[in-house]
């Protein structure tokens, strides 16, 4: 079976945010608004540079629209990076791996797109399987359970928004309307915040900001290309890459129940793919 264009992308965005979430977790002693903060300053050098190389405008066409996706990313990322720095790899993933789940039914009002009912079936199948593997882990209380599935939500809209934007705004100008909101936001609770990186630290930040820039290119032309149900459910597969790093580089175990989360995940996925086929 020949994977779309858009799909691919989708694939490749998973594996490189994987790595970035690896980094954020690096610097966990460092306040997540403040990981944020370098990260946008990364990104909105990398825009702007190359926006400029191809001489594209920075400001865009739908500014407002533009706006909404940099507020909404923007507030799932303070969200999703405080989880990930609190709990373990693949729990922290797994949470987030509900915002297919709001894109789909914030689609349907948004951007005006259909979902049947056999999607929203193995939609279910990879819901549960994400909340299997959150429910058996001890180390989650309540507030972490909150907190992911709110930036869960952000996350779903900010994915809406770009769909919207598909075809009047350049990739690169939507990724940038996201430093320049955020920014302002996070430096001014850096500063109240403020941990100096040392050594390594700033290897990891730097790294942070890179890898997202390469991920939200292919996360942005994927979203571009293919419709929201089709392509976010994809995001589930970074589930996989989180347990392996997790394991790896930190030394994290689970239940086996977590596992079987982990299947059913995976089978939501292929079942969408081939729909969608």
């Amino acid at each position: 079976m020949k994977l779309s264009k858009g799909i691919q992308y989708m694939f490749i965005a998973s594996l490189v945010f994987s790595l970035m979430k690896v980094c954020v977790k690096q610097v966990s002693h460092i306040p997540a608004v403040e990981v944020i903060m370098f990260r946008s300053i990364i990104s909105l050098s990398i825009c702007v540079f190359f926006l400029w190389r191809q001489k594209v405008s920075f400001w865009g066409n739908n500014k407002k629209v533009l706006i909404m996706r940099g507020a909404s990313g923007a507030m799932a990322l303070v969200l999703y990076f405080s989880l990930l720095q609190q709990i373990p790899l693949a729990a922290a993933a797994s949470m987030q791996y509900l915002s297919p789940i709001f894109s789909a039914v914030l689609g349907v009002f948004i951007v005006r797109e259909k979902v049947t009912w056999k999607q929203c079936l193995f939609f279910a199948i990879s819901f549960a399987g994400a909340l299997v593997i959150t429910g058996v882990d001890v180390r989650i209380g309540a507030i972490h359970l909150v907190t992911g599935v709110a930036a869960a939500l952000f996350t779903g809209l900010a994915y809406n928004f770009v769909r919207k934007l598909k075809t009047s705004e350049h990739p690169l100008v939507i990724i940038l309307y996201f430093p320049m909101v955020t920014l302002p936001i996070v430096g001014v609770a850096s500063y109240f915040l403020w941990v100096t990186p040392e050594g390594w630290d700033w290897m990891y930040l730097l790294l942070v900001g890179v890898s997202t820039q390469i991920a939200q290119f292919f996360m942005t032309k994927s979203y571009q290309l293919e419709e929201i149900s089709t392509v976010s459910i994809i995001n589930y597969t970074g589930l996989l890459y989180s347990i392996a790093f997790g394991f790896v580089i930190f030394g994290e175990t689970y239940e086996w129940l977590s596992y079987v989360g982990m299947a059913l995940v995976i089978v939501g996925v292929i079942l969408n793919i081939k729909l969608k086929k």
